[in-house]
């Protein structure tokens, strides 16, 4: 039973200046390079019929290419971080872009996303780093310079069922 989800492919060029700003933070298990993507719509583990109408569904997306920029870099979790992340810049087409994907998921009958769209790419999943020492690394690597890149189209993926596993 395929795990799925819909994401955006980040660029070598990008990928790699992104995978720079790695190093220094204890307690971080840092994802590889090729790994990173932005996720727009988390699936699930589904049957096979219904990976074929969902992979049907999307196919009859279209939507003209943007340029995303990653805005800074951030944490998920507060007191107690458990990831670093590249914050894109929410702009209209790429919301927009999530949004249509929600829209048809709930027209099969797919749940709801619960969790607000917050688009970024993970750097790290965070293993007992404490939030002044999140900080510390946040304010250190801080702005982001990152060039833009041009986004065309958007990827079905099937990712593997473990801890931190990737597409």
């Amino acid at each position: 039973m395929p795990r799925i989800f819909t994401a955006l492919e980040i660029t070598r060029d990008v990928a790699l200046a992104l995978w720079m700003l790695r190093g220094g933070l204890p307690g971080a298990h840092w994802i590889d390079p090729e790994n990173y993507h932005l996720t727009l719509r988390f699936i699930g583990d589904v049957d096979d019929v219904l990976a074929r109408e969902i992979a049907y569904l999307l196919d009859q997306i279209e939507r003209p290419a943007f340029e995303l920029r990653f805005a800074q870099l951030a944490s998920f979790g507060g007191r107690r971080p458990r990831a670093v992340i590249a914050a894109a810049e929410p702009i209209a087409p790429l919301i927009e872009l999530q949004a249509e994907q929600e829209r048809l998921f709930q027209r099969i009958g797919l749940e709801p996303e619960g969790r607000k769209f917050t688009p970024h790419v993970t750097l790290a999943r965070l293993r007992d780093s404490s939030s002044h020492q999140v900080a510390d690394y946040l304010s250190v690597r801080a702005p982001v310079r990152v060039e833009p890149f041009p986004v065309s189209r958007f990827v079905l993926f099937s990712s593997r069922s473990s801890v931190g596993g990737g597409p």
